[in-house]
């Protein structure tokens, strides 16, 4: 498998923490493949080149294991989104993006140079994209296990960190009138959180080939299509 397999949590040094990120790669990747249920703490031992007590002394069980995985790995998108969403972040990010995306997908003469929250929204999509480039596995893991009733701490965690950077951006675009008033950011925000992972998961499964920045300024079409136009109503019907 190419690619980094997870966000694997930052460990102590020493033989210890490399046994950790040992675990967490096989029982991400594991997990990416078959399932929680199917995968076995034996399979996990194996796939990591481990005793099948070093998971259990690491992480007390199969169930353990994958709680820590998830909550660090949520942790660490909502980390990468929040950093995406700074004003000074954004607006490199802008620059660079309008400079390499296709000519045809280029921003009007009016949008190409502007600065706001619709700007940061761009880029935390952008740093999603690229999180769930990087980190594939676990992308096909939080949509496959973590919304079983076992995971809801980390469903809250998520709704109140990568979600929320979503919503922030969203209603921060609304109150400086950049998209229309009265807009649900919060339905929003997990709409545009789920598009994206779809499409990160599916270009890396199926056309891997397609440059990540053409995949970029087509979302952003979309979402902008859809979404802005200050001081306009919903259509109705």
């Amino acid at each position: 498998m190419t690619g980094a397999a997870r966000p694997a949590p930052a460990e102590p040094g020493g033989r210890r923490g490399e046994t950790r990120q040992k675990i967490y790669r096989a029982a991400v990747e594991l997990i990416a493949e078959q399932g929680f249920t199917a995968t076995t703490v034996d399979a996990i031992a194996d796939r990591a080149g481990v005793a099948k007590g070093t998971v259990f002394y690491n992480f007390g069980s199969k169930e353990g294991l994958f709680a820590e995985l998830l909550g660090h790995g949520v942790q660490r998108l909502a980390d990468t989104l929040a950093e995406a969403a700074r004003p000074e972040t954004a607006r490199f990010e802008a620059t660079r993006s309008e400079a390499t995306r296709p000519e045809t997908t280029r921003a009007e003469p009016a949008r190409a140079g502007r600065a706001g929250a619709l700007e940061a929204l761009d880029a935390v999509v952008l740093a999603q994209l690229r999180f769930f480039d990087e980190y594939g596995p676990f992308a096909r893991v939080l949509v496959a296990e973590m919304w079983r009733e076992a995971w809801q701490e980390v469903v809250i965690r998520l709704r109140a960190g990568a979600l929320g950077v979503y919503q922030g951006v969203l209603d921060d675009a609304v109150a400086a009138g950049e998209l229309r008033s009265g807009l649900d950011t919060g339905t929003a925000a997990t709409a545009i959180f789920g598009m994206v992972l779809t499409v990160a998961i599916e270009r890396r499964a199926l056309h891997p080939e397609s440059p990540l920045e053409d995949v970029h300024a087509t979302l952003t079409e979309l979402i902008h299509g859809r979404i802005s136009g200050p001081g306009t109503a919903p259509p109705n019907g």
